[in-house]
């Protein structure tokens, strides 16, 4: 009897897990070449011994080599071109992003799989254009890292060339000055590649989850095309706002963190290169100009990703109110019992066609989708949904925003409005300090 108490217990317990163990790559899984290109990049962490090896990775290229760079290579008597004033801040720099950037992602993948963190656990309850758009976007993000980092690598590739090869080192540790250098050479643009590319990758891993709750938002305006039941419409955002809320929750300390480590870093080369004594050209700043676009690129990426889902989010309030208002537009009154349906329709018909006249859609473009446009929703004369079902939903629309938030604040376009006036602020006050203006 024990046993058979037992044996559903167990069975729950296996069944759990194998609900929450993550999937095998396949030939026909849509992640099996993404997970193909992090094995490549030394971040897959899928088992136990790519995990280790992931580590040992980014020990080496994200602390030993820079500190090796730094440490082996500093010389107190070099020329100008070839003293490194600024490279303490460029290497702390991208070595503290990456820090941050591996560590959640080897948070992410071993707390929730990859197919869980990127949803792909969800897509079967969605529709086929949500799936079709999603998987497509997948198969672009790692081109949209490369679009980001490879610029930057070029550059930073021409400038650490032209360091070696004109006599920035000459230690020859491997027994051959030019052996050595090229050795040196190599290991310096593999640490800076691999870190630039950890940091875009949980980038543009964020803009891709982002770009899911667009397609699943634009998906979700369409319930407002026709005659839907205000249950219906209330569970299916309550859903979305679930998601965007664990979103929020799994990348907020990535978002804060990033955030204040490259506004630390900004702020120290600014306060380097606006020295009385600081020399800038080209041959000092170069890493450093590459290393704070880098920086910045990443974060810009981060920062229109949450404004963007947040104003899609809060773009579902206006449309349900402008539902609202054609629904009761639409309605008819029949007290008097004299004026004919036909008449009503008559009149719609005249109201949708003058209004669709005096905008020229075509010129828009695609700067309106299902939640952001000026098109006027032809309603239905006999709704089944009450003037106070649809009042209660706008109504809860407009005290419920969903979006991303960091801690409890809300990463719209106000937000950024604000983190712009602060930097500002803060620039203008070091600037005072630093170069007398005010």
């Amino acid at each position: 009897m024990g046993d058979e108490r037992e044996s559903p217990l167990l069975i729950d317990r296996e069944s759990k897990s194998r609900a929450f163990s993550r999937c095998q790559s396949h030939a026909r899984d849509e992640l099996h070449s993404f997970r193909t290109w992090l094995r490549w990049l030394c971040v897959d962490q899928s088992n136990a011994w790519t995990a280790c090896l992931s580590w040992l990775v980014f020990l080496l290229f994200a602390i030993v080599v820079p500190a090796l760079s730094h440490f082996v290579l500093f010389c107190t008597d070099c020329d100008s071109r070839h003293s490194r004033p600024y490279d303490t801040v460029a290497q702390l720099s991208l070595s503290g992003v990456a820090a941050i950037s591996f560590i959640c992602l080897s948070t992410f993948v071993r707390r929730y799989g990859l197919r869980r963190f990127l949803f792909f656990d969800k897509l079967r309850h969605e529709s086929e254009t949500v799936r079709q758009g999603y998987t497509e976007q997948l198969n672009r993000s790692l081109k949209i890292l490369f679009v980001f980092v490879l610029p930057c690598f070029t550059a930073e590739t021409v400038y650490k060339i032209w360091w070696y090869s004109s006599g920035g080192s000459k230690i020859a540790f491997l027994g051959n000055v030019v052996v050595s250098n090229t050795v040196a050479c190599i290991l310096d643009l593999c640490s800076w590649f691999y870190r630039t590319v950890v940091f875009f990758l949980v980038c543009v891993l964020f803009r891709l989850i982002c770009y899911l709750q667009i397609l699943r938002m634009q998906d979700f305006a369409l319930v407002f095309q026709g005659d839907s039941e205000v249950e219906a419409v209330l569970k299916e955002h309550l859903r979305i706002r679930r998601q965007l809320r664990i979103i929020s929750h799994r990348y907020r300390s990535f978002i804060l963190c990033g955030l204040i480590s490259i506004t630390a870093s900004q702020f120290a080369s600014l306060l380097m290169t606006t020295r009385p004594n600081a020399h800038l050209d080209i041959f000092n700043c170069g890493e450093l100009a590459v290393c704070s676009v880098s920086l910045l690129a990443g974060l810009m990426i981060l920062l229109r990703s949450a404004a963007r889902i947040t104003h899609k989010a809060q773009g579902v309030t206006c449309l349900a109110a402008k539902w609202h208002v054609c629904a009761t537009i639409d309605s008819f009154d029949g007290g008097d019992g004299e004026t004919p349906v036909a008449k009503v329709g008559e009149e719609q018909q005249a109201f949708l066609e003058n209004s669709s006249g005096s905008f020229d859609y075509d010129d828009v473009g695609d700067e309106e989708d299902e939640l952001d446009n000026t098109k006027f929703i032809p309603a239905y004369a006999y709704s089944t949904i009450s003037f106070q079902k649809r009042q209660a939903l706008v109504t809860y629309f407009e005290n419920n925003r969903a979006g991303i938030t960091v801690f409890g604040f809300m990463l719209d376009r106000s937000s950024l409005h604000t983190i712009f006036g602060i930097e500002l602020s803060l620039v203008l006050w070091l600037l005072g300090k630093t170069v007398g203006i005010s």
